[in-house]
This record gives structure tokens, C-alpha cells and sequence, in this order.
């Protein structure tokens, strides 16, 4: 009983690496499963009492729950056997195809993440770099949205930031789920993203497959009633004014829209705008067809640099933000109301005749965000500036070109964001930005445009060229 056993080493070795997996597996990972779902759950319980909008039952299913049931979607499963029928392909390689686009799309929501992590970080990266402001907000009309019902934030896409400004200003009223590109597939801040709800959207794909897939999916989340965050103009602006809406989303949302039964759809307008957007040199520069691609390794090395520089300067007490971040909403647009006073009905159109009516939906969708787009110091100054840019005007003399400008667009009820310092305060600062990234060009106490940065002066100009009587 008592006599010895000897075995090789890689046996003890095996044995040992089962045993502790069999611990890990039964024992560990089940108590910190028990752990975390616990403490999620809490976070739930908590944030719906407060929530304007409450976190819907589809976000909080399991990914692979909603991935099996998009993938055996009956409209999906159509499309297989199509496809299959006309290129002479098993099934199985094709449903296998889809299982992939449907693991790309769905996200992992997590609303410990969301309203823990995402918020905070959220919040201080946001209140970090600008003085965050809420221009315009009718909170009477927003309070009279029915909370069961699928509400759509539109807005216009000025910078990558506006997914982070958005998010923290929404937090305290829902949980927002995005539509990301591919930038955002980058190993590890691909799986971040989606366990913040947003779902991955390849923009230019024509594969019918593939844009099925999303269709269905979009389909469901807004038929559950998933709170949505869509930038109408499918991609960044580059140049600073507001591009042609894009429809594809907002038709997959309406396709199959039955405005008796369903819940309704209400979209509310948004208006973004920013004294500095961070990667405007960039985007103006995507512009010259003539200008040679970056590398990764110098947008890289440039970005990093840029947060050094940044850095040190907080170091040094010497860091400023980067002005206003400004967001205005505007007056909801509910689909029940919009099908009633149209006599339509979403789900028994074909796609020639839905297709119109979700154009004019979006281009009034559009033209609602293009009147409420916040007018910001650094936009009335760049302006000015170009509308003199031949003149060499004193400090006194430019101010006083500003203040008629602001005149003019208060006239017009443009919605002219007034800090609450005053606009002297706001204009001394947006102009000495100006002056500091070499937009403006001093000598013997008088200045002008540099002519060297005409292009990024138009570019913060054009936010406001709606209200000028022409574009820039």
C-alpha cells in the first residue's frame, strides 16, 4: 500500500496540465462567470431606473443566440437556397459564408462595460478636450417620445470623436448602438467596440450575401426596439460641409416597417460641431488627388506624436483644449405620423416605390440637421478671415468684420452657440488658436489668412456655408 509508483515526466506533466484545466473549468471559471453576471445584472437593474429609454431584451441576449437566429433568418435562409440554385454550390458552403458576415455584424453588448467603462472613459476624454455644450434641446417634445418606441439619433459626421461626444451625452437617457467601419476592426479595439454595442458595417461591400445579412440584422435590432446612432452622410466630411445623405441604413430600418403593428420609429435630428476637429489636416488632405498616400508607420509615428506634444504640454501647465464641442438636436420625426399623413405603409412597398419616399425622408432628415449644425467661434473667424484674405486688418478691424458676421447669422436665426463667458472671451481664444496652428499671418501689429492654410480656414468656414448664400 504504502510502495511507490514511478512514472515518466511527461505523464506527470499531462496529468497536471488536466487537472488544472478540469479546476479552471469547473470550478474557477463558473465562479467568475456567477461573479461578473452578477454584478452585470445589478449595473441592469440600476441603470434602467434612471434610463429614459430602457435597455432593450435583444441587447442583452447572448451573441451566439442572435447570431444563430440571423443566420437561420427565414429571408437569409431564402437567399442561400437562391444562391445556391444559381451558381451550383452546396448549401453548406454558403451558410458557411454567412455565419461569417453574421459573427463580423452582431455585436456583444455588455452594460457593465457600457455605462461603467465606456462612460467614464467616454466623459473624460470628451470634457478633457473641449468645453462640451448642449445648444439646442427641446426636452418637452424629447420627454413626449413613447419610451417603447425605436428612437434613431441622425446626425452629421464630423470627426471620429462625435462617437465618443454622442455616447456621453446620451448615456444618461439610453444606450446607443452605432454602425462602425472597417477602422474599427483593429485587434484588440475591435472587441471593445462590440461589447459597446456597435455593429461592424463593411460601406462599400456589394456583395448581395453580405448585405442581406446586415439588412436582416438591422432589420431585427430596430424591430426590437434597439436604440440607434446613424451618420446620414455614411462617412466623415472632408471638406466641411454636409455631404448628400446615404439611405442605405434608414431604407434597411423602414423595409419592413408595418405602421399598424409595429413599434414606431422616431428620428431625431442631431447637429455636431467643433472648434478643432482632430483630424481635419488629414481629411482636407484626402481632398488633393495629387497627394501621395501616407504610410501606417508615419500616420503612426505622427499620432504619437501629437499625443506627446500634447502631453508634455500638460506637464508644463501649458495645455489648452481645443475650444467648444457643440451638439444640437433637433425636432423628432415619428414614422407612425410620416406613414399616416403619407397614406403609406412601409412593408407593402416594392423597392421602386420605397425607395423615393426614403429618399425624401432622408434628404428632410438632412436638411432639419443642416439648420441645426452649431456655429462655433473658430467657424465665424475662419470666415472672416477668408472673405479678407487679401487685406492686412488690424486686431480691432477684425473684430469688427467677426461681430458683423455674427449680426448677419443671428438675423437669418442661424443657431449661433453663445458661450457663457461672452463672445469676446470666445473669439480672443478661437483667434488665437488660429494664430498658433499657423492659420493666420502677423506683421506690424495687422493680420490676414495664410495662404499656405486657405484650405483648412475653408474647411472650418463650410461648416456654416448654409447660412452665407452659397458655398465656399
Amino acid at each position: 500500500m504504502t510502495a511507490s509508483i514511478s512514472i515518466p515526466l511527461w505523464v506527470f506533466l499531462f496529468l497536471l496540465i488536466v487537472t488544472t484545466w478540469a479546476i479552471l473549468y469547473l470550478v474557477f471559471i463558473p465562479s467568475v462567470r456567477w461573479f461578473l453576471r452578477r454584478r452585470i445584472n445589478l449595473v441592469l437593474k440600476e441603470i434602467s431606473s434612471r434610463l429614459d429609454i430602457e435597455i432593450r431584451p435583444f441587447q442583452v441576449t447572448k451573441r451566439q443566440v442572435l447570431i444563430d437566429r440571423l443566420v437561420y433568418d427565414p429571408h437569409v435562409i431564402k437567399a442561400v437556397a437562391v444562391k445556391a440554385a444559381e451558381e451550383n454550390l452546396p448549401r453548406e458552403a454558403i451558410q458557411a459564408e454567412i455565419l461569417g458576415y453574421a459573427r463580423e455584424i452582431v455585436p456583444s453588448f455588455n452594460a457593465y462595460l457600457y455605462f461603467r467603462l465606456g462612460y467614464w472613459i467616454a466623459k473624460k476624454v470628451a470634457k478633457l478636450l473641449y468645453g462640451v455644450r448642449v445648444g439646442l434641446v427641446d426636452n418637452e417634445e424629447l420627454e413626449k417620445v413613447d419610451p417603447n418606441s425605436t428612437v434613431v439619433f441622425v446626425m452629421n459626421h464630423r470627426s471620429n470623436m462625435d462617437y465618443i461626444l454622442v455616447a456621453f451625452l446620451a448615456a444618461e437617457r439610453t444606450a446607443l448602438s452605432y454602425a462602425v467601419g472597417e477602422w474599427a476592426r483593429i485587434w484588440p479595439l475591435h472587441t471593445l467596440i462590440r461589447s459597446m454595442g456597435a455593429f461592424f458595417v463593411r460601406r462599400n461591400s456589394s456583395n448581395p450575401l453580405y448585405r442581406m445579412v446586415l439588412e436582416r440584422y438591422i432589420h431585427m435590432a430596430t424591430k426590437e426596439g434597439v436604440c440607434q446612432a446613424v451618420f446620414l452622410e455614411g462617412g466623415l466630411s472632408r471638406d466641411g460641409k454636409l455631404r448628400n445623405p446615404k439611405y442605405g441604413l434608414v431604407d434597411y430600418m423602414l423595409r419592413g416597417f408595418n405602421n399598424e403593428e409595429d413599434r414606431d420609429i422616431v428620428f431625431i435630428p442631431v447637429g455636431l460641431n467643433y472648434d478643432r476637429t482632430l483630424e481635419d489636416r488629414s481629411l482636407v488632405r484626402a481632398l488633393d488627388p495629387t497627394a501621395h498616400k501616407r504610410s501606417n508607420w508615419f500616420v503612426f509615428r505622427t499620432t504619437l506624436g501629437f499625443i506627446w506634444h500634447n502631453v508634455m504640454l500638460m506637464v508644463l501647465n501649458k495645455w489648452h483644449r481645443f475650444g467648444y464641442a457643440c451638439v444640437n438636436f433637433g425636432a423628432c420625426i415619428s414614422m407612425k405620423d410620416f406613414c399616416r399623413k403619407r397614406g403609406i405603409r412601409f412593408h407593402r412597398l416594392g423597392k421602386e416605390e420605397r425607395f423615393p419616399v426614403v429618399e425624401d425622408l432622408c434628404r428632410e432628415l438632412m436638411d432639419s440637421i443642416k439648420h441645426i449644425v452649431p456655429v462655433l467661434p473658430i467657424s465665424v473667424v475662419a470666415r472672416t478671415l477668408l472673405d479678407n484674405s487679401d487685406e492686412w486688418l488690424s486686431e480691432f478691424e477684425v473684430n469688427g468684420h467677426i461681430y458683423r458676421l455674427i449680426e448677419n447669422l443671428l438675423v437669418r436665426r442661424a443657431p449661433v452657440y453663445v458661450p457663457q463667458r461672452g463672445w469676446d472671451k470666445a473669439i480672443s481664444v478661437a483667434f488665437n488658436m488660429a494664430r498658433l496652428r499657423h492659420m493666420v499671418k502677423e506683421s506690424e501689429g495687422k493680420f490676414r489668412a495664410d495662404p499656405e492654410s486657405l484650405d483648412i480656414l475653408r474647411y472650418y468656414a463650410n461648416a456654416i456655408s448654409q447660412w452665407m448664400g452659397g458655398d465656399e
